[in-house]
């Protein structure tokens, strides 16, 4: 009798960590409530990421509509708030940085680096975006292990996150950065053999040996970058309240299904900070 009790009280489980979790939400809401004055002082939530960044978002070319992550982030962070948005593309990661600085964005969307930290405070990851090389289709390298040897030339855009990365990593390849290049940049590099390889996020490359001839993406990875919400230096209370939007986010399945809407390749959601 006693263990089918227990049985008939098992199914109660899910419906109390349902109901936990129903909790917190309503919890963190009233909190963020709270916040409106702080994180939209304008009375409009404005939010700015990297245009040019399809693991962070879209900008519809007719319409100037954003999609993706960060435009799913940045609505339910208003809604929380009880305020309008506004979401405007920055062409680079310069232009997020001082849209947060000057006060034009509230918060910004972008990969954490060190150099980076240093003008602007990041949140927890909210998504984990893995970085490979573009090659040409003849190319003997098979795998992100044969990279860094004397004579491979690895081509980047300077100051990209996998730029950044490589700048300190690489032993023996050559690293080739230049500001704004891009994957079309690249591939008539390669194809001129001025580079190698070609290292970006790996949603550009996959996008782009769809419709460009004579490439193809190494089937392996070689740095995973952390998507971050930024916000100005020294607010530490701000950021601690999207952190908490953050962790609530990922166990309520949003931030995964945000990222399966957007159809992203090597884009996954960050695991709960330590």
């Amino acid at each position: 009798m006693a263990s089918a009790a227990v049985k008939r009280q098992a199914p109660r489980l899910p419906i109390l960590n349902h109901m936990k979790l129903h909790l917190t939400c309503l919890l963190l809401a009233a909190a963020l409530s709270s916040w409106a004055a702080e994180l939209a002082p304008t009375g409009t939530l404005r939010a700015s990421f990297l245009g040019n960044n399809p693991t962070q978002g879209r900008v519809d070319a007719k319409t100037g509509a954003v999609s993706g992550p960060i435009a799913e982030i940045t609505r339910e962070l208003a809604r929380r708030l009880g305020v309008p948005f506004r979401i405007t593309p920055a062409p680079n990661v310069r232009g997020v940085l001082d849209a947060v600085k000057g006060h034009t964005a509230d918060i910004g969307f972008l990969a954490f680096d060190a150099t980076r930290a240093s003008e602007v405070d990041f949140s927890q990851p909210y998504a984990l975006g893995w970085n490979s090389y573009l090659v040409r289709a003849d190319s003997p390298i098979r795998s992100a292990a044969d990279i860094d040897r004397t004579g491979i030339r690895v081509g980047a855009a300077k100051g990209d996150s996998g730029e950044l990365y490589l700048s300190r990593t690489l032993q023996q390849a050559e690293l080739k950065s230049r500001p704004g290049m891009t994957v079309d940049d690249a591939q008539k590099m390669l194809a001129a053999s001025e580079i190698d390889a070609f290292a970006t996020n790996r949603q550009r490359l996959v996008e782009a040996a769809v419709r460009l001839p004579n490439v193809r993406v190494l089937p392996d990875n070689f740095f995973a970058v952390e998507q971050s919400i930024v916000i100005g230096k020294g607010d530490a209370a701000t950021l601690e309240v999207l952190n908490r939007l953050i962790d609530d986010l990922r166990v309520s399945g949003f931030l995964k299904a945000a990222i399966d809407r957007a159809q992203l390749a090597g884009v996954e959601v960050a695991p709960p900070r330590r």
